[in-house]
């Protein structure tokens, strides 16, 4: 466990659970959605052997190691968008349960505070320095009661929010990203973003993040695309 103390291990563990259990529920009943489960476990569980066996300790090299944790998750995502099979998939894809998944961001926040405290991280990734992340959790079920229970939420009013939250979590990409040790690091060089590269922080960068962003560019664009938001609620 990269001698993270056993309650971080504990909550981010649970934190990636429930990452995984609201994305299932997101996606299609389809015969495919055990599959794509299965690739994503698959996925996870390479990056734990990799984080263990210290693959991320050196990313000095060219191009850095911790691009091969970030890369693949974000162009399966750019597949999807840009492809018509991809963009079929998305349509049928819950809102509903996207935007519950973004809940996790309080218990990710969280932790990140703790990593900072065992200075594992820079202060400047939790919401005492620059990342403000932990507002799209909070708010993240009031807008999921309000839009997909109570149907009374304005559908500008939940497009904004989408807009704004991934905003938010786009500005803690780049800051750890220029964090972490590499050649192109810009920020916290007397403490850098060491923990992410760890197990089981690896799972922050391969999965919850990637999955979170999805989230709301798939929101963005169906909402984008509705009329009326009855068009959208699953």
């Amino acid at each position: 466990m990269n001698n993270f103390p056993l309650t971080i291990v504990i909550v981010f563990t649970l934190t990636t659970i429930a990452s995984l259990w609201l994305f299932a529920r997101a996606l299609p009943k389809s015969g495919n959605r055990k599959y794509i489960m299965a690739g994503i476990f698959a996925w996870l569980a390479l990056q734990s052997i990799l984080s263990s066996n210290g693959f991320y300790d050196d990313n000095m090299s060219m191009p850095p190691r911790f691009a091969f944790a970030i890369a693949p998750a974000l162009l399966v995502i750019l597949v999807l968008f840009v492809t018509k099979n991809g963009r079929s998939f998305i349509d049928n894809l819950s809102l509903s349960s996207l935007t519950w998944l973004q809940t996790v961001r309080v218990p990710v926040e969280i932790t990140l505070y703790f990593l900072m405290l065992e200075k594992t991280i820079p202060g400047l990734m939790t919401f005492e320095g620059r990342n403000f992340d932990i507002l799209a959790g909070i708010t993240a079920p009031v807008m999921a009661y309000f839009a997909y229970v109570k149907r009374t939420l304005n559908k500008k009013i939940l497009l904004a929010w989408n807009i704004i939250c991934l905003l938010l979590v786009l500005n803690i990409v780049v800051i750890a990203v220029l964090a972490v040790e590499t050649p192109f690091q810009q920020l916290a060089f007397d403490q850098p973003n060491r923990a992410v590269m760890k197990f089981p922080i690896i799972w922050l960068p391969v999965f919850i993040v990637p999955v979170v962003i999805f989230g709301h560019l798939v929101s963005i664009r169906r909402l984008l695309y509705a009329p009326a938001l009855k068009q959208v609620l699953s």
